[in-house]
């Protein structure tokens, strides 16, 4: 398991005002397989002008986002996604007097291209998106499910589950990208073999190292068959495995803290934000309606008699 570290984030590009404290904070995991999470709000100017040597994916969570980019000024509002390209330059102030939030993702290319080139089953250029600001679903969501854990753990599965599906956002973003697939079949075996193998170790880290020596399949074209059989990935599978145990682990009367540690989440909160994703409600929550429903008698009308 990968505890993350809540640090000062590429502070060198900070703009701190002189003799003020600073309007904004961030907040960030360490870098971990060419992937680091950042999370951060500021009250005006961000960030001088700068570059990275990663992709720089985000997603605007509050206000109004303005930067410099590519010779214009461009804003993203809430819900709307920013994709930076490696080694650009760039600049970040707030547009607005309320300030603005962000999740950011900063992808090595490497990570990129090794995805892209098993999503599309030949090696291709790394994706190149010309729409900076945009409302692409697929990275949304990619960025939104990876931090539905930051700051507590991030999985290696989760984390190559973040670069597979930012691959397959920015492919589709990419014009050029476009009738360039050549997927090959999927290896049925091989894939039962890492559902399998994703069942029996559901209470545990498992790392794409695992399913590769399981499978015989390389992790992102794994991935890319998986999904194509299962509908989700890997990552997606065990997490869903894990959490109907927690369910059957609720209905048994087990304490829910002492659930999280069999299971395998970091700990309580950790296991309560990503049942919440799954099912719309906390443990406890779903706890108190499984005893509410075991308390009624054969004789009771059931919930949806009462309905009537």
């Amino acid at each position: 398991m990968m505890a993350t570290r809540l640090e000062p984030s590429r502070a060198e590009c900070l703009e701190l005002p002189r003799g003020r404290p600073v309007a904004g904070w961030t907040r960030s995991t360490a870098p971990k397989d060419g992937v680091e999470l950042l999370r951060a709000w500021f009250g005006g100017r961000a960030y001088s002008k700068h570059r990275h040597d990663t992709y720089a994916i985000c997603v605007t969570d509050l206000g109004v986002q303005s930067f410099d980019y590519r010779g214009a000024t461009r804003t993203s509002l809430r819900g709307q996604v920013v994709v930076l390209h490696p080694d650009e330059t760039h600049d970040g102030r707030a547009g607005s007097e309320e300030g603005f939030g962000y999740r950011m993702a900063y992808v090595a290319p490497s990570r990129v291209a090794d995805a892209a080139r098993a999503l599309c089953g030949i090696a291709t250029p790394l994706p190149f998106v010309g729409e900076v600001v945009s409302s692409n679903a697929l990275l949304a969501g990619a960025i939104r499910e990876a931090f539905l854990t930051f700051p507590s753990v991030l999985e290696p599965l989760a984390i190559d589950a973040l670069v597979e599906g930012l691959a397959r956002g920015l492919l589709l973003a990419d014009p050029s990208s476009r009738g360039r697939s050549r997927r090959g079949p999927c290896d049925i075996p091989a894939i039962e073999r890492a559902r399998q193998f994703l069942e029996a170790a559901r209470t545990r880290i498992v790392t794409s190292d695992d399913l590769e020596q399981v499978s015989g399949q390389q992790r992102f074209s794994l991935a890319r068959q998986f999904r194509q059989i299962h509908g989700t990935s890997p990552y997606r599978y065990l997490l869903m495995r894990r959490l109907d145990l927690v369910r059957s682990e609720i209905r048994a009367g087990k304490a829910l803290a002492q659930i999280a540690v069999d299971t395998g989440f970091a700990d309580q909160a950790h296991m309560t934000r990503m049942f919440r994703a799954a099912y719309g409600v906390s443990p406890s929550q779903f706890s108190a309606v499984s005893l509410a429903a075991d308390l009624v008698s054969p004789a009771s009308p059931s919930p949806e008699d009462q309905a009537h």
